[in-house]
């Protein structure tokens, strides 16, 4: 009998059209990282090897104020929407189906499916009435803004890490007597600690490259970094904007390959 086993690399034209793609991809983020490299003013004509513009990238109190700033957001928005997430994931799957479930779960992953540009409007009215009535004008709008942005993006894979748990563990805790915060503590928070690791990165790399929310909510003062570079571009593309992409770039790889090396470990 003739195998009948269907793979999609078999189709005409696959492989042409995965290097297209590949190409279309990868092609710009590799011509930004050698012109970051390039020894001269210009970003379009290579003028040699040199390492100055990323000296003056380290340099640049701006940058490092603009660094800080996003670092600080990215975190505390991490951790405030990975909470949030964590307990939303965990009263929509650990319970039996109710009225209204997949109403709650198209109203926390709202965000998703709106224009960034309708929530960061959304937002601004929030946070400028709050302004007007407080006085306040710190870092805690730009937080609370990247955590409500951020919470679908931590919510997805816990969720999902949960939905493929099973519930056996769990039901012989409770069988030899333990509490729910027991059972919680020692047997469903290991076992939920990769989706937990996965939903909270995604939360900080998308609010440490937020752009649009971050526009509308930031106070004078309060550019972060992707703000910082989008001011700078407005002004003058120079090759430091490509060597401070390229440093971002090479963190949230570096992001990226801890975590698979922690969840590979924690198989």
């Amino acid at each position: 009998m003739a195998d009948r086993h269907f793979s999609v690399t078999d189709l005409p034209g696959f492989a042409t059209v995965a290097i297209v793609v590949f190409v279309a991809l990868y092609a710009p983020i590799l011509i930004m990282t050698l012109y970051s490299f390039n020894a001269g003013q210009s970003v379009a004509v290579w003028e040699g090897w040199s390492l100055d513009w990323y000296r003056i990238a380290w340099n640049n109190e701006e940058v490092k104020k603009a660094t800080l700033i996003s670092l600080q957001v990215a975190t505390a928005s991490a951790i405030l929407a990975t909470a949030l997430a964590t307990m939303a994931a965990l009263g929509t799957t650990r319970r039996r189906a109710f009225r209204g479930q997949t109403m709650i779960y198209v109203m926390i992953n709202q965000p998703l499916m709106v224009p960034e540009i309708v929530t960061a409007v959304a937002l601004l009215l929030v946070t400028a009435a709050i302004k007007k009535a407080t006085g306040y004008s710190g870092l805690g709008f730009m937080i609370m803004a990247h955590t409500a942005f951020c919470i679908p993006f931590a919510y997805l894979p816990i969720r999902a890490r949960l939905e493929g748990m099973d519930l056996t563990l769990e039901t012989a805790a409770a069988d030899l007597y333990a509490s729910s915060w027991q059972t919680f503590r020692r047997v469903t928070l290991p076992l939920l600690m990769p989706g937990i690791f996965a939903g909270a990165m995604l939360a900080f790399v998308t609010s440490l490259d937020d752009v649009v929310i971050t526009e509308f909510i930031k106070s004078p003062g309060q550019d972060t970094l992707p703000t910082y570079m989008l001011g700078q571009l407005r002004r003058a593309m120079k090759p430091d904007v490509n060597a401070i992409s390229t440093l971002l770039l090479a963190f949230t790889l570096a992001l990226l390959s801890a975590f698979f090396l922690l969840s590979r470990n924690r198989k």
